[in-house]
């Protein structure tokens, strides 16, 4: 399968199984926030809550597109990791999934809200970091960019959720005239149509939300796997045809090349030098090249780095010319080669379709299945009152709102932090900070504290060791 022999492909197996078994965690784990509300105000029943929003996290996945995917894949440049041996790479994906596995479990176990994503993110980061650590390696294995930008999207959107949440409150109490979505909702009966209509749209709209963030998590887990596994077959998209990636490196070659560099300072030359090169490479190579099974083994990774360089570098110019004062180089040339530069990328930063459909049904089953422990801790043990319908309504509409544009603009963050920070916000909005369980509070902040740290140094520490035994 995939070029690879039958121990390999066993072990490829194994990772992909292991790969869906933490995002099948990630829906009981985290899509539970999602069911929280609609069934604390008995707006559903909960078997039919949970294969709703299972429903919603499938239609999310599907539906979403791929950018947090990428976003996760540019995090770990997989052409430093991957080389000659294998084994290299078969230990950088064991850290990664055992890690995220083992932590996602222990937190659900005692029924504390912890982000998936944080768990994810943290086993990267201990990976890039410990190939620093490694002999012979001088070079950080991050893109600290993509590092800083989803670093700051998990710590910020909490703090949105609460704030955001305080607020849509405390209007609500100015503006609705009706106080009975601020009254704990009756024992087992129904809310009023309208009431349990909105409810039921926040419940479906954070459960889409979750698929197309947290979903796309997990497509950007199995795409590090397919590429360190098999890089000739997952290196670049081989459903497109090589010659429109021939004819797109020759389009962008003669663009950069008409540039008229006389403001470019050294480091924009030194990066057009390296751009021009890597253009060459790929020229040559896809010369005469009807289809991508005719390219030698290696060159399918190489044509991977080079495509990776190429739109590092140019981005890099553009945006240099962009913010140079008195640049000569016209706007609508920028906005010809960053067109060009869009389907230039395309061909390293996509998705086969079987793996967004393996990753929806992951995420989807798992949503209906072991979803009680979290829905406990969000709908009794954060607040002292009963969840009421503003509350949960409030929570889960700011929650999709910050989740949805996070997801527009490619950034990963929580479901779980930011639903439980904008639930708390409800509840301090009603009757200040009193109203918070404070000891539940302190264990999912916690939990968000030191999720990071303990996956990066358990990640870390595995695939320093197993790199040490198959080096």
């Amino acid at each position: 399968m995939f070029g690879l022999d039958t121990s390999y492909t066993i072990l490829l197996i194994i990772c992909l199984l292991a790969a869906c078994t933490f995002e099948f965690i990630n829906g009981f784990h985290d899509t539970a926030n999602a069911v929280a509300t609609v069934i604390y105000t008995h707006s559903l029943k909960p078997t039919t809550a949970v294969v709703w929003s299972g429903l919603w996290n499938f239609i999310g996945v599907n539906v979403g597109g791929i950018a947090v995917a990428m976003g996760i894949v540019n995090l770990l440049p997989v052409e430093l990791l991957v080389d000659q041996n294998l084994m290299h790479s078969i230990s950088m994906i064991f850290a990664l999934i055992f890690t995220a596995i083992i932590w996602n479990l222990a937190t659900w176990y005692i029924g504390i809200p912890c982000s998936s994503s944080h768990t994810l993110i943290g086993s990267i980061f201990g990976v890039g970091l410990a190939f620093y650590f490694l002999p012979g390696v001088t070079t950080y294995a991050l893109n600290w960019n993509k590092v800083i930008d989803v670093g700051l999207s998990l710590l910020i959107s909490p703090v949105f959720g609460f704030g955001f949440a305080l607020l849509l409150m405390f209007i609500l109490r100015k503006t609705v005239k009706n106080k009975m979505i601020f009254k704990e909702p009756p024992a087992k009966k129904a809310p009023p149509l309208w009431i349990r209509s909105i409810l039921i749209l926040t419940c479906t709209s954070v459960s889409y939300a979750h698929g197309s963030n947290d979903g796309q998590k997990g497509v950007g887990l199995i795409m590090l796997i397919l590429i360190g596994f098999s890089p000739a077959y997952f290196s670049v998209d081989r459903s497109k045809k090589p010659e429109n990636l021939l004819y797109q490196t020759r389009q962008i070659e003669w663009n950069l090349t008409h540039l008229d560099t006389n403001s470019f300072g050294p480091a924009d030359r030194e990066s057009l030098h390296a751009v021009v090169t890597n253009l060459e490479f790929m020229k040559v190579t896809l010369n005469g090249v009807k289809t991508f099974d005719d390219l030698k083994k290696d060159d399918h990774f190489g044509m991977r780095k080079a495509i990776i360089v190429v739109s590092k570098k140019t981005e890099s110019i553009l945006k240099h010319i962009k913010t140079q004062p008195g640049s000569k180089v016209s706007p609508d040339r920028v906005a010809i080669i960053t067109s060009n530069l869009k389907k230039f990328k395309a061909n390293t930063e996509y998705s086969p379709r079987w793996v967004i459909l393996l990753v929806s049904l992951s995420l989807g089953f798992g949503t209906m299945i072991g979803w009680k422990r979290i829905v406990v801790t969000i709908g009794e043990k954060i607040g002292k009152t009963h969840l009421t319908y503003a509350q949960g309504a409030s929570a889960e509409l700011v929650a999709a709102s910050t989740i949805g544009v996070s997801t527009m603009f490619g950034l990963p963050v929580s479901t779980t932090h930011v639903l439980s920070s904008g639930i708390a916000g409800t509840m301090v909005a009603g009757s200040g900070r009193q109203n918070l369980r404070m000891g539940t509070v302190k264990n999912i902040l916690i939990a968000w504290l030191i999720t990071i740290p303990f996956t990066v140094i358990l990640s870390g520490l595995l695939f320093y060791f197993l790199r040490m035994i198959f080096v």
